[in-house]
């Protein structure tokens, strides 16, 4: 398991970064806390903590899918933490939204080639709140050939993984 996420998390890693050039060493796992792995490399000399989950139940009626998994994200050295993405191992019907469902919280995020974001940081927030306190997580998404997903992750160890990738990047 844990090398299905170093590779995942490598290729997140660099999709992350959205087109820009990526000088990153190997994730270094920092834990596994139940549903979640917890893993931290260093890019352009400061540290990038996540944590990551694949869910335990994946439907649709697609014949081919990409591996699936959430993340959330903290980079110190650019101000930035708690940054949720989804990605779905497929690319997304364009100007689609996902919907994320922890508890009675509905969540949208808007899409961009196979992967799901929230619209701004207090989404974010919202969001990791959401994981952290809840038991289940279900993501709904349509892919750009019209197939509808469902995708439905435990939310046990989340909080113990998001103090482990905090502590490990000094983020309160």
């Amino acid at each position: 398991m844990r090398r299905i996420f170093s590779k995942v998390l490598l290729l997140s890693a660099i999709s992350l970064m959205a087109g820009n050039v990526v000088y990153a060493a190997d994730p270094r796992l920092v834990g596994e806390f139940e549903d979640w792995a917890a893993y931290v490399y260093t890019e352009d000399g400061g540290k990038v903590c996540y944590m990551v989950g694949k869910p335990k139940k994946e439907e649709g009626n697609y014949t081919k899918r990409g591996a699936v998994y959430a993340l959330i994200t903290h980079r110190p050295a650019e101000k930035s933490k708690n940054v949720f993405s989804f990605v779905a191992g497929y690319s997304y019907k364009p100007n689609s939204d996902v919907t994320v469902s922890i508890g009675s919280q509905r969540i949208k995020l808007f899409t961009q080639n196979d992967t799901a974001w929230a619209p701004d940081s207090a989404t974010d927030n919202k969001l990791i709140s959401a994981i952290r306190s809840g038991s289940q997580m279900v993501v709904n998404g349509v892919s750009s050939q019209g197939t509808a997903t469902t995708d439905t992750f435990g939310l046990k160890g989340s909080t113990a993984a998001y103090n482990a990738i905090s502590k490990e990047c000094g983020v309160k």
